[in-house]
């Protein structure tokens, strides 16, 4: 039980370092675009690992796991975007965002694979 706190607190925790990084990009039409796309997909991963602990069964534990690796991959790429348009001045903030990320995503990546085995 130990490991899926620390997950979901690290989660939480990614969750407000894109928060915090969304309230400090540049602002212009571009920039308040891409902060709201990613405040919506970096906080997503946080709140539906918290529904994917209440799945109804295997399948839509595993359904809600993958929803939040896609929010994971959509966050890793705005990032990206918002780092090649310079839309974000603090460069160490944008890679300390993307090394979370992947590390993130290789975690679910990984219990997804674990999961649908134990599923079969």
């Amino acid at each position: 039980m130990e490991r899926k706190y620390d997950l979901e607190e690290r989660l939480i925790n990614f969750a407000a370092s894109i928060i915090a990084f969304t309230d400090s990009m540049v602002n212009s039409k571009a920039g308040n675009h891409l902060a709201n796309q990613l405040l919506r997909s970096g906080t997503s991963p946080a709140l539906n690992y918290g529904e994917a602990q209440s799945g109804e069964s295997r399948k839509d534990f595993i359904h809600k796991l993958k929803i939040v690796l896609k929010e994971l991959r959509e966050t890793r790429v705005t990032i990206k975007i918002i780092d090649k348009s310079i839309l974000h001045l603090d460069k160490g903030e944008i890679i300390k965002l993307l090394n979370e990320c992947n590390q993130l995503i290789s975690i679910f990546v990984k219990s997804i694979e674990t999961a649908e085995r134990n599923n079969n």
